[in-house]
């Protein structure tokens, strides 16, 4: 079997009926029998991206972070420490096993989460499928892209994605952008083998004639032969030998920072700690284990799991809602836009556009006009939008009832288009009559067609275009668009030479027949889903190619401020500084071109704003690049959904609302365990620092600290299915490494300041009733066991309540109520430690019972520590405006 290789450059020195014939084919295409052949033969359309990581490596990427490495690397001192280097009989591997169990339930619980994710996001892309036009057995089709083989014949037009290596058979006007491949910036020409001048020095990639994968149509159309599918194509072989590198996001570069953070504090605190406690006891062995220790409590081991759990129920929940994330972060990106730029066609509008009159120049009605839009709607091959349909389906009523408009694909025979495209805003057909008289059809924006046209028909005459004619059809028009009717021209040519080639050029000295008006009427959602998106913080921007009178009319019925337009016309001529300033103040802009999109939304980033943007045409799919975030739908081209980060399956902006906010609440999740998490731990260090120096002896063992740090963890597992307040998810938020410092520097000293109140009562009160004699050196271990154990459910008391405080600005319980789930663990980590001293592992732990008294100053202390945080709440809020 031929190299795929081998299989394009044969294609380029063969004739296209020898090359046909090797991969048994024609025209017609394929049989279902050689589908089946050449699929055996040539293998499925289908790239794995890259090679998929096995069982182990998932395994291995679950466990191992900066994090974990860092107690791995504790574990195997203590191991050396507290087994190996241990005198005989000492040995007590403890400290290394629990260590090593926290890494690994750590590790499992992300490794099920990933899975979990993985198959979310699996089933997610299922449901959104990018389609090719095949010919089969005579008959064209829809097919997904994964069922084309080697052999098909397939139709390409503007805003599909090349879905293999192709050979070019026919085409007009087809010009493709291939800058992936290439690097080229600009869109280039393809055209038929027989219309190419081959070169023995060309390289495949530069071929005039050849066309790949993973490249798009920018205009026109063609036919081609697939010759190369999957893994075999040119941007297989890339995926297969390259790591693709993605940007990281906003989101993934704040949570670096934050891990560096704690790693930067972690290596600065764990020699200090032991410094000290090396230098206060003198015993160094001992005070190394403490601060290694020290080093496992400022690891919060849970935050990769605690993410992508968020992240997966996040995507989960979304696709209920008819949100499909393609690429987790993109969750957290959604819920901190503030803007949202949109087409209004389909989002504000229903997307149902009917025509409703076909008129002559002077507004009659005018079935002569319908004629001949319906002949350029139903033979072009390009895109047919929903202004086509609407023409195709009125034709067909109107069929009904006149004879001007029967039978009209049976009166007349395609002979040639020139396909649409952005610039010129119109498109032509040529067709041949049963008179054999040949016309170019051509239908566009009025404004174009104006320009284009030099003479006008009514009623059958033909008259000069005059300035009084042309003035009399735009002030109609005019009065159309200010109904909210959208505006076409018809134009055409008539007596043209068959044989002859025509292009865009040949689009001139036309007749302008009349103009058609459509209604696309506002969708009844789209201004409560505006106004919700308000109250959420997001501001909507219209960014259309229409006209602006059509524009207002809508945006006015959708509650938009429409009066201060902003026209293309107007953007040209500006520079940066001037578009930043009014684009702050412009609601909505019209005739735009797709560069002036994408311009817009780059001068709101550079303003400092996140910015979603939603469309679902080829035009968008450069404005949906340069956005934070791009949208789009299931129904969009398939350049729109390849570029697109969420695709929505149901076109409405209340889908996107609950989307937004489902994103705001991964949000609100994952930055309440990195806060609480970082404070309690920076609280409970501070407090060491503080006893190290004052106390004589450790005021908690090291299998203490792990064993606390291990409970903790385990108790915030249910954080991702937290409730999150209402009002919280007003606002659009971001990720800041510098709001968590501050934050942590607030919060944290406050429990230091309720340790050391209980290290008084441990060290005066309690260690001295239980033991019945006071500390002096050299007195049994019993009263440091008493004081050990005294902190150490103390710290698990104080640091696992104090969530219910620090995960809502509001009171807790009373005015923002936790999840179920939430208040399960808590309470359960917390009985779990408070009752080990009377459990059968008392002894391992070194921990031991305590009384009546105790458990009496820790219920004064724990609500003065509740009072106190609530007090600091209220003036870091007050000074900060913001809490979590």
């Amino acid at each position: 079997m031929k190299t795929a290789k081998e299989r394009l450059t044969d294609a380029l020195r063969m004739s296209v009926v020898d090359t046909m014939t090797f991969f048994n084919t024609s025209r017609l295409g394929l049989t279902e029998e050689q589908v089946e052949e050449n699929r055996d033969l040539y293998g499925e359309n289908e790239l794995t991206k890259g090679q998929e990581d096995s069982i182990v490596k998932k395994i291995y990427e679950s466990i191992i972070n900066p994090f974990t490495v860092i107690l791995l690397l504790i574990a195997l001192v203590s191991l050396v420490t507290n087994v190996w280097l241990a005198k005989p009989g000492q040995e007590d591997p403890t400290t290394f096993i629990i260590i090593v169990v926290l890494v690994l339930l750590s590790g499992s619980i992300r490794f099920v989460q990933e899975l979990r994710s993985d198959k979310a996001a699996s089933n997610l892309s299922r449901m959104i499928v990018n389609t090719v036009t095949v010919v089969r057995e005579g008959k064209e089709q829809e097919i997904p892209i994964t069922e084309l083989v080697v052999g098909d014949i397939i139709r390409l037009s503007a805003g599909d994605m090349l879905p293999a290596d192709v050979l070019i058979l026919d085409s007009r006007d087809f010009f493709v952008q291939q800058s992936g491949l290439t690097g080229e910036s600009d869109a280039v020409e393809k055209m038929a083998l027989d219309k190419c001048e081959i070169k023995d020095t060309e390289s495949l990639l530069e071929s005039d004639s050849l066309a790949f994968m993973g490249t798009n149509v920018i205009s026109g159309r063609a036919s081609a032969l697939v010759l190369v599918v999957g893994d075999d194509t040119k941007m297989g072989a890339i995926e297969q030998t390259l790591n693709t590198y993605d940007e990281p996001t906003s989101f993934e570069r704040e949570m670096n920072s934050i891990s560096w953070l704690l790693i930067r504090l972690m290596l600065v605190l764990v020699p200090i700690v032991f410094f000290i406690n090396g230098l206060t006891d003198g015993d160094w062995l001992e005070a190394g284990v403490f601060a290694l220790s020290v080093g496992v409590g400022l690891t919060p081991e849970m935050l990769p799991m605690v993410i992508t759990a968020s992240l997966a129920k996040g995507s989960i929940l979304m696709a209920k809602e008819k949100v499909v994330i393609k690429k987790l972060n993109a969750i957290q990106d959604l819920g901190a836009i503030d803007i949202l730029c949109t087409d209004k066609t389909g989002t504000l509008t229903q997307d149902e556009i009917v025509l409703e009159y076909p008129l002559d120049i002077h507004g009659d009605l005018d079935l002569a006009v319908l004629r001949r839009a319906y002949l350029n709607s139903y033979y072009q091959t390009g895109l047919k939008n929903l202004m086509d349909r609407a023409i195709i389906n009125r034709t067909e009523k109107e069929a009904e009832k006149h004879e001007i408009v029967r039978n009209l694909d049976q009166t007349f025979k395609k002979i040639d288009e020139l396909p649409f495209d952005f610039e010129r805003r119109r498109m032509s057909v040529l067709v041949r009559d049963d008179e054999n008289v040949v016309s170019m059809v051509t239908k566009g924006a009025l404004e174009e067609m104006l320009t284009i046209s030099n003479s006008v028909e009514y009623k059958g005459n033909i008259l000069p275009l005059t300035e009084e004619i042309r003035q009399e059809i735009l002030a109609e028009v005019a009065q159309l668009n200010e109904q909210g009717l959208r505006v076409l021209g018809v134009s055409y040519r008539s007596d043209l030479d068959a044989d002859y080639e025509y292009t865009v050029k040949d689009e001139s000295d036309m007749i302008l027949t009349g103009y058609l008006a459509f209604l696309d009427p506002p969708k009844p959602s789209a201004a409560p889903a505006i106004k919700a998106l308000a109250e959420y913080g997001v501001a909507t921007k219209i960014l259309t190619g229409d006209n602006e009178k059509v524009t207002e009319a809508v945006c006015e019925k959708v509650g938009l401020d429409a009066k201060n337009i902003l026209l293309g016309s107007m953007i040209e001529t500006m520079s940066d500084e001037e578009l930043s300033r009014v684009v702050e103040t412009t609601t909505v802009f019209a005739k735009l071109s797709p560069d002036q999109k994408a311009r817009i939304i780059l001068q709101l980033k550079a303003n400092g704003h996140k910015v979603g943007y939603m469309g679902d045409g080829i035009n968008d799919a450069p404005s949906m690049k340069v956005a934070d975030v791009g949208i789009s739908v299931d129904t969009a081209v398939d350049i729109a959904k390849e570029t697109a980060d969420v695709i929505l399956l149901d076109k409405d902006l209340l889908v996107l609302e609950k989307g937004l906010v489902e994103g705001r609440k991964v949000y609100a999740n994952m930055t309440k365990y990195i806060k609480m998490t970082v404070s309690s731990n920076f609280g409970n260090i501070f407090s060491l620092l503080i006893s190290s120096i004052f106390l004589p002896f450790l005021p908690m063992a090291p299998i203490h600290l792990i064993v606390l740090n291990l409970v903790y963890d385990i108790s915030c597992i249910a954080l991702p299915f937290d409730n999150v307040d209402r009002e919280f998810l007003q606002k659009p938020r971001i990720w800041s490494a510098k709001s968590i410092t501050r934050f942590m520097a607030w919060i944290g000293p406050i429990s230091s300041i309720f340790d050391c109140t209980t290290f008084l009562i441990l060290f005066f009160i309690i260690a001295p009733m239980i033991t019945e004699s006071v500390y002096h050196h050299g007195m049994s271990s019993n009263f440091i066991t008493i004081f050990q154990t005294g902190w150490f459910i103390e710290s698990m008391w104080t640091q696992t309540m104090v969530i219910y405080m620090l995960r809502s600005p509001k009171l807790p319980f009373i005015q923002s109520r936790p999840a179920l789930s939430v208040v399960m663990t808590t309470l359960a980590a917390v009985f779990f430690v408070t009752l080990l001293p009377y459990g059968p592992f008392a002894n391992l732990l070194k921990v031991s019972p305590l009384n009546g008294t105790y458990f009496l100053f820790l219920m004064i202390i724990m609500a003065l520590y509740m009072i106190s945080v609530t007090f600091v709440k209220h003036l870091y809020i007050k000074k900060y405006h913001e809490w979590l």
